[in-house]
């Protein structure tokens, strides 16, 4: 009896063509995985980005209602900034520079719109007051009201003005 030996081309053609098989199917699937780690990337991104927007703006509403910013209680109105506090600060701004984190404050009157910046001698005939004056990369700002104590014929008054108050960070 003789022991033929069958062609083995056959088998192992089948031995390649499962192997291929295997290995498109492990690229489809790599594939797949990659774009959808990749949306998912992407939704992480924008969270992120609107998470840190909405901390800096209650960042804003809070440095508004800080003590360091906010009017006593005779001027009674929300987010109230004491122009008089924030001039007094101005000149103290470097011991609070770590304070907040962040590079830049500004204080802008609405109306009447101007460039001229406050100092003490200026103060309040002008329209912005720089209390950190840093690199600015992203503005957040909110509206407040800007108020500061005059006197008119010897007797004082609350003087309010619409304002600005743009953080930025650095």
């Amino acid at each position: 009896m003789k022991i033929r030996k069958l062609p083995q081309k056959k088998g192992q053609l089948k031995i390649q063509q499962m192997a291929f098989m295997l290995i498109a199917v492990t690229l489809f699937f790599v594939l797949v995985g990659m774009f959808f780690l990749t949306i998912q990337v992407s939704k992480i991104r924008k969270t992120a980005e609107v998470l840190e927007e909405k901390n800096a703006l209650l960042l804003v509403t809070k440095l508004a209602n800080s003590p360091e910013f906010s009017c006593d209680g005779s001027f009674r109105t929300g987010n109230c900034i004491d122009a008089d506090k924030v001039m007094a600060l101005k000149n103290n701004a470097k011991k609070y520079e770590d304070f907040w984190g962040v590079s830049n404050i500004q204080i802008r009157k609405i109306y009447p719109a101007g460039i001229k910046e406050c100092n003490i001698g200026n103060y309040p005939n002008c329209d912005i007051i720089k209390i950190y004056d840093g690199e600015i990369t992203e503005e957040y700002s909110n509206f407040v009201s800007l108020c500061r104590k005059e006197s008119f014929e010897g007797s004082s008054y609350n003087k309010c003005e619409l304002g600005r108050l743009m953080v930025s960070y650095g």
